[in-house]
């Protein structure tokens, strides 16, 4: 009976140490879901030219203006993407290879778009519209959009999401901690806002 008891505590400890503990710090990874971690406001100045010719040649007037706007980015990692792939343990040693770093909410409101009247420059003849103005915006829309990835946001994004990671994999108990990326290939899909396929 005696050693009944051993086999079946030793079969336990054996099961203990043997399981696979993956599967527990992954679901703790991904509670954290969207994982925000860096919000950006660009300030973007708005220059509009527009030239009144006549024939097509001979240029009759031209109207400026300046406008400024405002676009709020949030990029962070979804976590809801982690595979299990994605985690080696070993020991007190763990690495893990975190989705890439993605735009989470884009706002670029109109009404941020504030043209300076004090350069504003325009005439009878070659004036500018509310549709001059919205095409404006639009581009500067698309170059935000383009320029994005350019301006250091995803390696910051990716030094504030290790703390956190590092962080929260200390507290599971982990001594060793390395945290990698997959590869940004582009935070935006192209975007048509002209309304083409």
């Amino acid at each position: 009976m005696r050693k009944h008891w051993i086999y079946i505590i030793l079969c336990v400890f054996l099961l203990s140490c043997n399981r696979d503990e993956r599967p527990f710090v992954i679901s703790k990874i991904k509670s954290v879901a969207k994982l925000a971690t860096t919000e950006t406001i660009i300030d973007k100045t708005v220059v509009g030219t527009k030239t009144k010719r006549v024939l097509g040649l001979i240029r009759l007037n031209e109207a400026n203006f300046v406008a400024y706007t405002e676009a709020t980015v949030k990029t962070g990692i979804d976590l809801g993407k982690l595979e299990p792939a994605d985690v080696e343990i070993n020991g007190k040693e763990i690495r893990v290879e975190l989705p890439a770093v993605e735009v989470l909410d884009f706002q670029y409101p109109f009404d941020k778009f504030v043209v300076d009247s004090t350069i504003l420059n325009d005439s009878w003849v070659n004036r500018f519209d509310v549709l001059d103005y919205e095409e404006f915006y639009r581009q500067a829309e698309l170059d935000i959009r383009e320029q994005l990835q350019y301006t250091g946001i995803i390696s910051a994004t990716q030094d504030r999401t290790r703390i956190m990671m590092e962080g929260l994999l200390k507290n599971l108990g982990y001594e060793a901690i390395f945290i990698s990326f997959r590869e940004t290939k582009q935070l935006f899909e192209p975007v048509n806002l002209e309304g083409e396929e």
